[in-house]
């Protein structure tokens, strides 16, 4: 299972990056438009998300409204902390922009909605993630499990079906440039 899901990463990053600034700019726009029309995003006060890496889709047009939360990695888990723009950023060991360490800390009860960061989605609401695991502690959290979560992820990598391990945490939406739908 392993070797496939890292066929299957390093297949969705070549698919992510062959993409145009065009393409990529165009889907970007229909991601969030259909976030800003879903009932969930619109009642939301404080939402989590990701800055994009890797071509990954890109949220920032959404950043100036809302409350916004951003992770910081340390010590192989995620930790957020409040960002606005336009607030300094930071980059991490991975490359990944982090709002700075004396950004305020965001406890669960502040949080409406998480939005995640996908390589790839199924039909039941699985993600494969870059393989950290970041991302799985994080949803298996009893103090996050309660917040709805929705996965972002282009069409090309909403797939039938992934690779399962027992860790894995359903999302409940799945967001992509054609649709929102519930899982």
């Amino acid at each position: 299972m392993k070797n496939h899901k890292i066929k299957l990463r390093k297949q969705i990053l070549k698919q992510r990056q062959a993409l145009s600034v065009t393409e990529w700019q165009t889907k970007n726009s229909q991601i969030c438009y259909n976030l800003k029309k879903h009932p969930l995003f619109i009642e939301a006060k404080t939402i989590l998300a990701y800055f994009s890496y890797r071509q990954e889709p890109d949220l920032s047009s959404l950043f100036k409204e809302k409350q916004w939360g951003f992770p910081r990695c340390l010590n192989n888990s995620l930790n957020w902390h409040f960002w606005q723009p336009p607030q300094l950023l930071e980059a991490n060991q991975y490359n990944i922009l982090e709002p700075l360490t004396t950004s305020p800390k965001i406890q669960p009860q502040q949080v409406d909605l998480i939005l995640v960061p996908t390589l790839a989605c199924d039909n039941s609401g699985y993600r494969l993630g870059y393989g950290g695991g970041y991302y799985d502690r994080f949803l298996n959290n009893s103090l996050w499990q309660n917040i709805p979560t929705i996965g972002i992820v282009f069409n090309f990598a909403y797939l039938i079906q992934l690779p399962i391990e027992p860790w894995d945490i359903k999302l409940n939406y799945i967001c992509t440039e054609s649709s929102l739908v519930e899982h």
